[in-house]
């Protein structure tokens, strides 16, 4: 094989990986929210993970997010994981009536917000993403999924709105706002999930997602192209070196 046709397949094969990470990051940005551990069911607890990237151009900054906790949901105990460099702040408000859970508690309370601040020199650029660790409960029974809408602030005073709700059809809208889809409730799920948010935290950062795979599926591909180029290299300097010394004998 001739070293042009080995130049070529090494630049076809870069081209392909690095198309294929700028899609992958283009289709998962928006923000997300991921479950850690087993899924939500209704009543029980969830340990969360939501996933903002930001996408302004430089030198723009992400500075501040908050989550809204619908007031109807009934969600009584917010938990956050500390996160190097910014601030969180739980709201809760006064319910209008109060709300009678499975077990008979009645919330007269509930969480209606988290909001996560940037320190200075924290705040996230137009190449970064943050991971941003939650646990909460009770859930409420009555829904078969929680919507957390988001507001992303930018350094400019700007604020996006992750609000949108995902139609029947499925249809991603362009500002989707977080879901987390809950399961049936199955004896003995309280207490399982209430022990999985213990610790759920210490390994937040890997908990799957659908657009994690995604970027990485995109960087193995750019590796692959990569380590290609260098193979077709070390092919054309070995039939190089062996001419030479054919040429030589």
């Amino acid at each position: 094989m001739s070293q042009h046709v080995f130049k070529r397949a090494g630049f076809l094969a870069a081209t392909i990986g690095v198309a294929g990470l700028l899609g992958t990051g283009v289709a998962s940005a928006h923000v997300t929210a991921n479950v850690y551990g087993p899924q939500p069911t209704k009543g029980g607890y969830a340990a969360i993970v939501f996933r903002v990237p930001s996408e302004e151009k430089a030198p723009l900054t992400t500075t501040k997010v908050t989550v809204d906790f619908k007031a109807d949901y009934g969600i009584g105990s917010v938990r956050t994981k500390p996160l190097p460099g910014w601030t969180a702040d739980v709201v809760k408000s006064k319910l209008p009536a109060p709300i009678t859970k499975d077990n008979g508690t009645q919330i007269t309370e509930a969480v209606t917000a988290v909001t996560w601040t940037a320190q200075p020199g924290s705040e996230l650029k137009a190449t970064d993403y943050q991971e941003f660790s939650v646990s909460f409960g009770p859930l409420p029974t009555n829904v078969d999924q929680v919507e957390f809408p988001a507001h992303q602030t930018y350094s400019d005073g700007k604020v996006v709105d992750w609000t949108q709700p995902t139609p029947a059809n499925g249809e991603e809208p362009e500002h989707p706002s977080p879901v987390v889809k809950l399961a049936a409730k199955t004896e003995g799920d309280e207490h399982a999930a209430m022990a999985s948010t213990t610790g759920e935290h210490t390994e937040a950062a890997a908990a799957a997602s659908d657009s994690t795979a995604r970027w990485l599926g995109g960087a193995g591909l750019l590796v692959g192209a990569i380590g290609l180029g260098v193979g077709a290299g070390a092919t054309i300097r070995a039939r190089k070196a062996t001419a030479k010394s054919g040429g030589t004998n």
